[in-house]
């Protein structure tokens, strides 16, 4: 029965985990993420975006290009990257893994809300999440996911792959490059909150508490890939918003 097990979970587990399904599970939280913020400023009203997707389309708009335009043709040339790294890689693709993968990141969108929202909340006495005050119902779903999209590729796939290509000219063991890694970007991604013109007011428990979300989905990341870990990061968002905003 064991073995039946595993040999039934290990293609579903080995395959998702490649940048192919990764890219083509995203899409969708791209796709959602910019028709939602256009309907929610319509006739040219001032749209609100996310911090880390604004650092790419203020790139845009200063080489005097459209942004909106620009982004999907970013993802479409990053579609090509990702299907000739893995040309040679046997990926087969089983829409029901896409709905598997969804599925698993609720699991885990789930299991945080429980043991890191819980544990913050319980030590702290207090409310762990930003102020999302004056926003409609909309744009809090659309900045949830924008926020699994985006800060996983900033502060998951660029910050912590960066890492771990550095301390790899380390003489570490594998195992400790990757804590370290997920340590430190962990760190980077809590403290970036707080900075700029738009931060949040520092206290304590957001700060751990962003700082314990953000190791979680670290180790999503490293371990389950891309796809899984900005699809529980949109789910918690969105969790979060409905049920508890």
């Amino acid at each position: 029965m064991i073995s039946q097990l595993k040999r039934a979970t290990s293609p579903y587990f080995s395959q998702t985990r490649s940048l192919k399904y990764s890219y083509l599970i995203a899409l969708p939280l791209l796709i959602l993420y910019e028709v939602l913020i256009l309907l929610s400023a319509p006739e040219g009203e001032y749209m609100v975006r996310l911090t880390a997707d604004m650092w790419f389309k203020n790139i845009f708009t200063y080489l005097g290009l459209d942004s909106f335009l620009l982004t999907f043709v970013v993802a479409a040339v990053l579609g090509i990257v990702v299907f000739v790294i893995e040309r040679h890689k046997s990926v087969s693709y089983r829409p029901r893994f896409f709905g598997y993968m969804i599925l698993e990141s609720t699991i885990y969108a789930v299991i945080l809300a429980m043991l890191i929202s819980g544990f913050v909340g319980f030590l702290f006495n207090g409310a762990t999440d930003g102020n999302l005050q004056g926003l409609s119902f909309i744009q809090k779903i659309a900045l949830s996911i924008g926020a699994g999209l985006y800060e996983e590729l900033v502060f998951r796939v660029l910050l912590v792959g960066a890492l771990l290509y550095i301390l790899r000219w380390t003489k570490m063991k594998p195992g400790l490059i990757n804590a370290s890694a997920m340590i430190i970007a962990a760190l980077i991604f809590s403290s970036v909150h707080y900075m700029g013109n738009m931060a949040d007011t520092f206290t304590l428990a957001s700060f751990t508490f962003r700082f314990l979300f953000g190791l979680a989905l670290n180790g999503v990341l490293i371990y389950r890939g891309f796809g899984i870990a900005a699809w529980t990061h949109s789910i918690y968002d969105i969790m979060v918003v409905t049920l508890w905003s």
